[in-house]
């Protein structure tokens, strides 16, 4: 499987590949641990030393400089495990000193692959070192976790990979660039590539904790679990999709089989190597920068411009609007903005028949009575509604838990006195947890990727009520809900002319937007 001399032709490149990831995972084996090869590790080593001595192979560099990469990291596998190959080394130096094989446009992470594969080649060159390029790197440009595709996610963990030298070297990092922003970058990426049951990005990315001196994290924890889970007996850990192209495999089963699980039982075994490795520089986990987003401007514009738009709408569309604004004045404290607003709708529900109110649900509702309550307003046919559901309550005798949320909300009103509920079901306290949910990552990634705002709204408020409102996931999707903020304060851009269409989508998007934004400044994220 790892010989290019046996295979078909339109898997030479394929298995090129193959070799010379595996040849470095024995390199890796030698540089990270003192003891001799294993017997595994000394059969994968002599297979790639018995392609690499022969002309058909170590020539190519010659012949296709654009490709030397693909040649030089087999060559340096075998000079860390003790293997001369002198002749191989000299068609390296040569192709490196020809004028483009080391000089040509590359983007940064594939530039540190150079300078990483030279440097363990022992190739000197005259190029602009690791630390230099470290900077225009994606790593450090504070990329927002949700936008990532998973070819940028690779830049990443490969960028970590030749900048630490595997664990073995402490980088340079830029200024304002902090070690705990890459652990919290890579904990925040280890729990979006679970989500997406991607086998390879989780054990790429385990592999960097542990490049960066990572010993003690839960999230390193919840990764080997998750390899575990998906790991077939044999040892075989299966990749993602799209590994080889439709038809590549020829219909040879056991070709596909191999191709699409090697890179990835590569991966986890490197990420084994590692952990276990005397020599990687160990520390305790840096703290992560304590970061959070910006919340008050966004929060008063939106809420502003909800109070200018519910005059537009029907009464029960605005008093959704009406409700939605009153909560995000309340939670940066300024609740004269919603004042003109709530007085206006109390005013036109005064006289309001009992099945309005039922049909806006205890939640709505509820949040309108704070409000009044918190105004000094009073709307007789909402007091009358409260009431009676009071009474019909304090008459059960015991209360279904999912109208629990209802009942609080009425006592915290003053209109049901928690003895005459009969049987109040018990809240659940809100405990520390380590594993963030990964419904929830999904959630956010589909709304993203379907400019879904309401849905997005939706998941972070209940994110941020559950205690991950500091997560950098949260935070990035707090960050991203914000800038789909325009001029004029609404939330969301719906691509499309009609005005009134434009208007109602949003509308619905900044009242579920004021939502969660309030969630977020009530407990405590920067206001």
């Amino acid at each position: 499987m790892l010989d290019p001399r046996s295979a078909r032709p339109d898997s030479v490149l394929f298995t090129r590949k193959a070799l010379i990831e595996t040849a470095f995972l024995a390199g890796l084996r030698a540089r990270l641990d003192d003891s001799p090869l294993t017997d595994d590790y000394a059969s994968i080593l002599e297979q790639v030393e018995d392609v690499a001595r022969e002309p058909s192979y170590r020539e190519m560099i010659a012949r296709d400089e654009s490709a030397l990469l693909l040649y030089a990291g087999t060559y340096a596998a075998l000079r860390l495990c003790g293997r001369d190959a002198p002749e191989f080394e000299r068609i390296i130096r040569q192709a490196v000193e020809g004028g483009y094989a080391a000089a040509f446009e590359r983007v940064p992470y594939r530039q540190l692959d150079l300078l990483h594969t030279l440097y363990l080649c022992g190739i000197e060159h005259d190029l602009s070192p690791m630390d230099d390029v470290l900077p225009f790197s994606l790593l450090c440009r504070r990329p927002n976790v949700l936008k990532l595709a998973d070819r940028d996610v690779y830049a990443i963990t490969h960028t970590i990979f030749y900048v630490t030298d595997f664990g073995l070297r402490d980088p340079a990092w830029p200024r304002g660039f902090r070690p705990g922003e890459g652990v919290e970058l890579l904990e925040a990426l280890l729990v979006l590539a679970e989500a997406r049951a991607n086998a390879d990005l989780v054990g790429e990315l385990l592999c960097c904790l542990y490049c960066l001196g990572v010993t003690d994290s839960y999230a390193a924890d919840r990764a080997w679990a998750f390899l575990e889970s998906v790991q077939d007996g044999n040892g075989r850990v299966n990749g993602p999709e799209g590994v080889l192209h439709p038809g590549a495999d020829a219909g040879d089963g056991d070709f596909r089989h191999w191709a699409e699980g090697y890179h990835t039982t590569i991966v986890a075994a490197l990420a084994g190597l590692l952990e276990r490795s005397p020599r990687r520089r160990s520390q305790p986990p840096p703290t992560p920068p304590a970061e959070d987003v910006c919340l008050r401007t966004p929060l008063r514009r939106a809420v502003m411009w909800l109070c200018d738009a519910v005059p537009e709408q029907d009464h029960r569309s605005g008093l959704a609007g009406v409700t939605a604004a009153a909560v995000g004045a309340s939670a940066i404290r300024e609740h004269d903005l919603a004042r003109p607003s709530l007085e206006c709708y109390a005013a036109h529900l005064a006289d309001a028949a009992p099945a309005f109110w039922q049909e806006q649900g205890m939640e709505i509702a509820g949040a309108f009575a704070l409000a009044l309550r918190q105004a000094e307003v009073h709307c007789p046919s909402l007091d009358e509604h409260l009431k009676a559901t009071a009474d019909a309550i304090a008459s059960l005798e015991s209360i279904p838990a999912d109208t629990a949320g209802g009942v609080h909300r009425l006592i915290s009103l003053g209109v049901l006195s928690r003895s005459a509920a009969s049987s109040i079901p018990r809240q659940t306290t809100r405990r520390e947890r380590h594993l963030y949910p990964l419904h929830a990552a999904v959630s956010l990634c589909e709304a993203r990727e379907t400019y879904h705002l309401g849905q997005m709204a939706g998941t972070l408020r209940t994110l941020i009520q559950e205690g991950w409102g500091h997560h950098r996931i949260t935070r990035d999707a707090l960050s991203f809900l914000i800038a789909q903020q325009n001029t004029g304060g609404a939330f969301g851009y719906p691509a499309f002319d009609d005005r009134t269409a434009r208007r109602r989508a949003q509308y619905s998007w900044t009242r579920s937007a004021v939502i969660a934004l309030a969630a977020a400044a009530t407990t405590g994220l920067r206001d």
